[in-house]
């Protein structure tokens, strides 16, 4: 992987300087390390760097400033990557980054603890960089077990059009495959988004939180 530049936004000042130390040693370069959601956006707006990497609850608010923050930036460079941190599970932080992750550039969402785990880490923040959407497996097994399979309402044809969606394949792709015509393939995923309780909404896209259902089922 290329050297990157970085900004890092995180209120811990030993977890920041450790992830500075961590990214330098893989020959990245940070920008700037700082504490507080303002000071995050007045970074990126000067340095301009490769990918942000900022924690979920932040001063001044100590609520979920910095992803209000990376959703700021995102606004203003959809291109930027984001990988965001965060001390606990959210349901709300993962489907929301999940979709805007589909929408531009890279996003990521990682508890902490996996920065103890150095190629995990660095690897998550190379797909991310590279356009990837990565979610903790912890985040994602969590989440999981905390409702019923939803794929148990699906029929056998939805089941596998929702599999070849997890492969990456289009909807003409999907009709190819089944040699079916792609009216016919719309017509099963919407199915499949009524039957997955994902209704549409301006912050969500389903067709990235169906995989997710999908791939943890």
């Amino acid at each position: 992987m290329q050297a990157l530049r970085l900004v890092i936004a995180e209120d811990s000042v030993l977890l920041r300087e450790g992830l500075v130390s961590l990214l330098e040693r893989f020959g990245h370069t940070v920008a700037a390390a700082v504490g507080d959601a303002p000071a995050l956006v007045e970074a990126v707006r000067e340095h301009r760097p490769d990918a942000v990497i900022v924690d979920v609850r932040m001063p001044p608010d100590n609520t979920d400033d910095g992803l209000r923050a990376a959703r700021r930036l995102r606004a203003e460079d959809p291109r930027l990557p984001v990988l965001v941190l965060s001390q606990y599970v959210s349901q709300g932080y993962t489907a929301e980054l999940i979709a805007a992750g589909d929408r531009g550039a890279g996003m990521g969402y990682l508890l902490k603890d996996r920065i103890g785990e150095v190629q995990e880490f660095v690897s998550a923040l190379t797909s991310v960089v590279e356009g990837g959407t990565v979610v903790d497996p912890e985040v994602v097994r969590q989440l999981l077990t905390r409702r019923h399979d939803p794929l148990q309402r699906l029929s056998p044809k939805e089941r596998e059009v929702l599999g070849l969606i997890a492969e990456g394949r289009s909807n003409a792709a999907i009709a190819r495959r089944l040699v079916v015509t792609e009216a016919t393939v719309s017509k099963r995923i919407a199915s499949i988004f009524t039957k997955l309780d994902l209704p549409q909404a301006p912050d969500d896209h389903r067709r990235v939180l169906a995989v997710i259902t999908y791939l943890g089922s």
